[in-house]
């Protein structure tokens, strides 16, 4: 099958990492997969050992105009977030074929926002013939019907034991207003855990870098916190780190809970939106009431102070990873989508 992917993005955040892992799971499925749009250095980093192919689009009509180039070589255009919806409507304003187009809905919310809400959103899902969610949460707040096909990723074998790692909490997300990187913070002073060692890194950048280094400066945590930026050494942090606390009260998915869970990281998270599908039932330190500063600490202090628990709750995750949460599965489940859009003759690999 011939598949287009396109997001309207220069950025590689979360949506992009699940574009990227995607395409170059359904190459290694013998697909022939075109991803448009991301940072163009990172994307083309990122699909580099693949067959895939990564074309640059920053803006709507951009990748439109890419969409309409792709779409005489394409059997699915397969589009990420509205603003790739609206430019996939205005490639098939252009004269010749379009194939089917599948949607990928990441955020637990409708289509736009403001007065313009109903006619962007008439104009995004206008030739959208399927519709994913990454998790049933997403698909219970957008507007349509929705298959839902969660993401999946590699395990790490090589990981060392939660217990073997260093003392650091890690909070790796977007320094925006809705990660409630602030809830962080106050969790980790609330743990009590600087008087024992530990350290907390944050990795990752934002309009709130500011507002959270005096609130570091606030809590008194100045020598027991680091502000690393953006990284492209997650992976790699999260291999040394010894808990992950994702604080995200409205998380579509979790893809860096699930990143962690795969690299045998315990992880501490707020009891709601996609972490629930991720970490319900593997261990109940694993989450807390939202907003719940207090708990959230508390259940960092008891985990960070038992390193056997930390072990057996690393492999519990690891394994709910590999069983539920594979690419392999993620590429089954997106090719039934497409095949039921294709036409009878088409599809085939």
């Amino acid at each position: 099958m011939r598949i287009t992917h396109a997001v309207r993005s220069d950025g590689f955040a979360g949506v992009e990492r699940h574009v990227a892992r995607l395409a170059c799971a359904q190459a290694a499925a013998g697909h022939a997969v075109t991803v448009i749009g991301g940072d163009p250095m990172r994307m083309t980093a990122a699909v580099g050992a693949s067959s895939v192919e990564a074309r640059p689009a920053r803006t709507t009509l951009a990748v439109a105009r890419a969409l309409r180039r792709a779409a005489a070589d394409s059997d699915i255009l397969h589009v990420h977030m509205t603003a790739a919806e609206i430019a996939a409507t205005l490639a098939s304003l252009a004269p010749g074929r379009v194939p089917p187009v599948v949607t990928t809905r990441h955020f637990a919310s409708h289509r736009g926002r403001g007065p313009t809400a109903r006619v962007v959103s008439a104009i995004a899902r206008h030739g959208v013939a399927a519709q994913i969610a990454i998790s049933h949460y997403v698909a219970d707040h957008v507007d349509g019907s929705s298959v839902v096909v969660h993401p999946g990723i590699d395990g790490r074998r090589d990981a060392p034991q939660a217990s073997a790692r260093d003392q650091v909490v890690l909070v790796a997300q977007r320094l925006e207003p809705e990660k409630r990187t602030d809830l962080a913070i106050r969790a980790f002073a609330a743990s009590g855990l600087v008087e024992s060692g530990w350290r907390l890194d944050i990795a990752g950048d934002g309009s709130q870098r500011d507002e959270l280094d005096r609130l570091i400066t606030a809590s008194g945590l100045r020598s027991a916190t680091r502000l690393l930026g953006a990284r492209s050494d997650v992976e790699d942090l999260m291999a040394h780190a010894g808990l992950l606390l994702a604080s995200c009260p409205i998380e579509g998915f979790g893809l860096t809970v699930l990143e962690a869970m795969a690299s045998g990281l315990p992880v501490v998270a707020a009891a709601a939106g996609g972490h629930l599908e991720l970490l319900s039932g593997v261990d109940p330190l694993g989450l807390y009431p939202p907003a719940d500063i207090e708990r959230a600490g508390a259940q960092l202090a008891e985990l960070a102070h038992s390193p056997e628990r930390r072990d057996t709750y690393a492999r519990a995750a690891a394994a709910v990873q590999l069983s539920d949460f594979t690419p392999a599965a993620q590429v089954a489940a997106t090719d039934a989508v497409y095949r039921s859009v294709l036409p009878m003759t088409e599809g085939a690999p």
